[in-house]
């Protein structure tokens, strides 16, 4: 089994090398492969989240049906589009407590 930051990294290059100007936008966006189990019995389901600041959002989704295409030709499920601005503005996430390191790279994004 493919690790998710291997996966991860792995949608990055595909994106960046069939579709440099996409690329370009999840420069400034942190891609993240997440795990969910679903239905009886738990099916193992995987999907690209896309973390994003406020100026980038409109951008990168405008490019939703390219990365859906990529993911799906990956074997993910889906592209969920996050708002990391409004997520480590949330006074009642429990982000920062969590996953420190995630939380840390999206103030890295966001600001």
């Amino acid at each position: 089994m493919i690790s998710e930051d291997i996966l991860a990294k792995e949608f990055i290059r595909v994106v960046n090398h069939y579709y440099p100007k996409v690329g370009k936008l999840l420069d400034g966006c942190f891609v993240k492969v997440i795990t969910c189990y679903w239905g009886r019995p738990p099916k193992r389901l995987q999907y690209i989240g896309i973390y994003c600041s406020d100026e980038v959002m409109c951008d990168v989704q405008a490019q939703k049906d390219v990365l859906r295409e990529v993911a799906d030709n990956m074997g993910l499920v889906q592209v969920v589009f996050v708002n990391a601005t409004r997520l480590l503005r949330d006074p009642m996430s429990k982000l920062k407590q969590a996953e420190p390191r995630l939380w840390l790279d999206l103030h890295w994004i966001a600001t």
